[in-house]
Protein backbone atom coordinates (compact mmCIF):
# COMPACT_ATOMS: atom_id res chain seq x y z
CA UNK A 1 0.00 0.00 0.00
CA UNK A 2 0.91 3.36 -0.84
CA UNK A 3 1.68 6.34 1.47
CA UNK A 4 -1.14 7.84 -0.67
CA UNK A 5 -3.15 5.23 0.25
CA UNK A 6 -2.98 5.50 3.91
CA UNK A 7 -3.53 8.91 3.98
CA UNK A 8 -6.87 8.83 2.10
CA UNK A 9 -7.57 6.14 4.20
CA UNK A 10 -7.17 7.93 7.79
CA UNK A 11 -8.93 10.56 6.16
CA UNK A 12 -11.90 9.13 4.80
CA UNK A 13 -12.06 7.01 8.54
CA UNK A 14 -12.03 10.23 9.66
CA UNK A 15 -14.99 11.71 7.55
CA UNK A 16 -16.87 8.13 8.15
CA UNK A 17 -16.48 8.80 11.90
CA UNK A 18 -17.92 12.18 12.24
CA UNK A 19 -21.13 11.18 9.95
CA UNK A 20 -21.68 7.98 11.69
CA UNK A 21 -21.50 10.14 15.54
CA UNK A 22 -23.85 12.63 14.16
CA UNK A 23 -26.63 10.07 12.35
CA UNK A 24 -25.97 8.26 15.83
CA UNK A 25 -27.06 11.71 17.87
CA UNK A 26 -23.36 11.38 19.45
CA UNK A 27 -22.34 14.56 17.48
CA UNK A 28 -24.34 17.28 16.66
CA UNK A 29 -23.21 18.68 13.35
CA UNK A 30 -23.12 22.32 14.82
CA UNK A 31 -20.38 21.09 17.47
CA UNK A 32 -16.69 22.47 17.01
CA UNK A 33 -15.85 18.32 17.16
CA UNK A 34 -17.55 17.80 14.06
CA UNK A 35 -15.90 20.17 12.28
CA UNK A 36 -12.58 19.80 13.19
CA UNK A 37 -13.19 15.36 12.30
CA UNK A 38 -14.43 17.24 8.83
CA UNK A 39 -11.51 19.43 8.28
CA UNK A 40 -8.83 16.89 9.62
CA UNK A 41 -10.99 14.15 7.08
CA UNK A 42 -11.26 16.23 3.93
CA UNK A 43 -7.65 17.90 5.01
CA UNK A 44 -5.78 14.10 4.65
CA UNK A 45 -8.20 13.02 1.76
CA UNK A 46 -7.25 16.20 -0.49
CA UNK A 47 -3.63 16.22 0.89
CA UNK A 48 -3.93 12.25 -0.92
CA UNK A 49 -5.64 13.54 -4.02
CA UNK A 50 -2.97 16.04 -4.56
CA UNK A 51 -0.35 13.29 -4.15
CA UNK A 52 -2.01 11.08 -7.02
CA UNK A 53 -2.28 14.58 -8.88
CA UNK A 54 -6.20 13.59 -8.76
CA UNK A 55 -8.05 17.00 -9.41
CA UNK A 56 -11.55 17.06 -9.08
CA UNK A 57 -11.19 15.91 -5.41
CA UNK A 58 -8.51 18.09 -5.09
CA UNK A 59 -11.50 20.70 -5.75
CA UNK A 60 -13.68 18.70 -3.67
CA UNK A 61 -11.61 17.95 -0.73
CA UNK A 62 -10.18 21.43 -0.73
CA UNK A 63 -13.34 23.07 -0.55
CA UNK A 64 -15.05 20.45 2.35
CA UNK A 65 -11.56 20.97 4.31
CA UNK A 66 -12.03 25.14 3.84
CA UNK A 67 -15.92 24.90 4.93
CA UNK A 68 -15.29 22.93 7.82
CA UNK A 69 -12.45 25.27 8.97
CA UNK A 70 -14.63 28.33 8.43
CA UNK A 71 -17.21 26.82 10.49
CA UNK A 72 -14.95 26.38 13.66
CA UNK A 73 -14.37 29.80 14.01
CA UNK A 74 -17.41 30.95 12.89
CA UNK A 75 -19.72 32.70 15.74
CA UNK A 76 -23.07 31.38 16.68
CA UNK A 77 -26.11 33.30 15.75
CA UNK A 78 -27.39 35.95 18.70
CA UNK A 79 -24.11 35.66 20.17
CA UNK A 80 -21.47 38.56 20.25
CA UNK A 81 -18.10 37.53 19.44
CA UNK A 82 -16.56 38.63 22.71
Amino acid sequence: MKLSDLIASAGVITLLIAFLLNLYKKLQAQSKTYSLLNFIGAGLCCLASCMIKFYPFIILEGIWAFVALVSLFKVPRGTSGN
